[in-house]
């Protein structure tokens, strides 16, 4: 098994691409044009920090998740700390390396309003392959934004630095967000595909014997069948549908329930026992959650 290296300053990672010590010790911007090599060929690494890079054939193939990704113009890849990925410098020649690559610690934004809201920002958990495609004018924009914080970082460090290096940070990640919503809209016909390769997913599960054993299937494993990430498939069903992927799987069981509980003898606490729960009253407090009567009180009822 190889070792993963791990990288958790900033300083770490500019030495490690030959940059010069950074400005700021939390934060970071680098030229790629300028990046002359990126570390070891296939040494698995973790960063401890959070990573935006912007373009294209960054030193070979770079792979986090289960897949390769070979960087394309215009194409933003967002990485949260601890991730594990390494580079690829096989298999084919080098290109010439444009784009830009941020890089911030989680400290920088440790108890800020960004620091509070990044689980908001759900693309940092995304595989390769769901990465963003930004247009010319769009690329613009998040250029602009990291000219602003290399500006602030060639300033003295003084009490307003760090406020606008997040607040710039900040802008770019929503300026992303709004561009991911772009990008799910015009996936719309590959999204029904996805949607309906997962409707089909949880009836496979629901009509085999997984659910008796191994209880109701997780989102990890929805999104796993469908090569995606639980982030992605999530934030894609809510685009599409209004509900996420946990509502999806929810609303699958409440409806087989109900099935259940009006096409059956069995007992409320046998009915729960074959859709995976393995306490009664965990299945009866999500039913009437979702229901607003119990088990029982929906089957007289009807």
């Amino acid at each position: 098994m190889k070792e993963v290296h791990h990288i958790e300053s900033i300083s770490a990672l500019n030495k490690l691409l030959n940059q010069e010590k950074p400005t700021h010790p939390l934060v970071s911007v680098v030229d790629l044009s300028k990046v002359e090599r990126c570390g070891e060929n296939n040494v698995k690494t973790t960063l401890g920090f959070y990573t935006i890079m912007l373009k294209n054939n960054y030193c070979g193939r770079l792979k986090y998740g289960r897949e390769y990704y070979d960087f394309e113009e215009g194409t933003l890849v967002c990485i949260a700390p601890n991730q594990v990925a390494y580079i690829d410098n096989e298999g084919g020649e080098q290109t010439e390396v444009e784009g830009w690559g941020l890089f911030f610690h989680p400290d920088l934004i440790r108890g800020t309003s960004l620091g509070s809201k990044m689980k908001a920002y759900s693309f940092f958990s995304y595989e390769v392959n769901e990465a963003l495609h930004v247009s010319e004018k769009e690329k613009q924009t998040l250029n602009d934004c990291i000219t602003k914080i290399e500006t602030e970082l060639s300033q003295n460090i003084d009490h307003h630095s760090r406020n606008l290096i997040v607040s710039n940070i900040e802008l770019l990640l929503n300026y992303s967000l709004r561009y991911y919503d772009r990008q799910f809209i015009t996936r719309k016909t590959k999204n029904q595909n996805i949607l309906m390769k997962f409707e089909n997913v949880l009836t496979d599960y629901f009509q085999s014997d997984k659910l008796k054993n191994n209880g109701l299937p997780t989102v990890k494993y929805c999104a796993e069948q469908l090569f995606l990430s639980s982030n992605y498939l999530s934030d894609l069903l809510k685009k599409e549908t209004g509900k996420n992927a946990q509502d999806h799987i929810h609303h699958y069981l409440i409806e087989e329930a109900k099935n259940s509980l009006l096409n059956s003898k069995a007992t409320v606490s046998e009915i729960a026992f074959n859709l995976g729960f393995e306490y009664p009253q965990y299945f009866s407090k999500l039913f009437k959650s979702k229901t607003g009567t119990t088990p029982a009180e929906y089957r007289n009822l009807s």
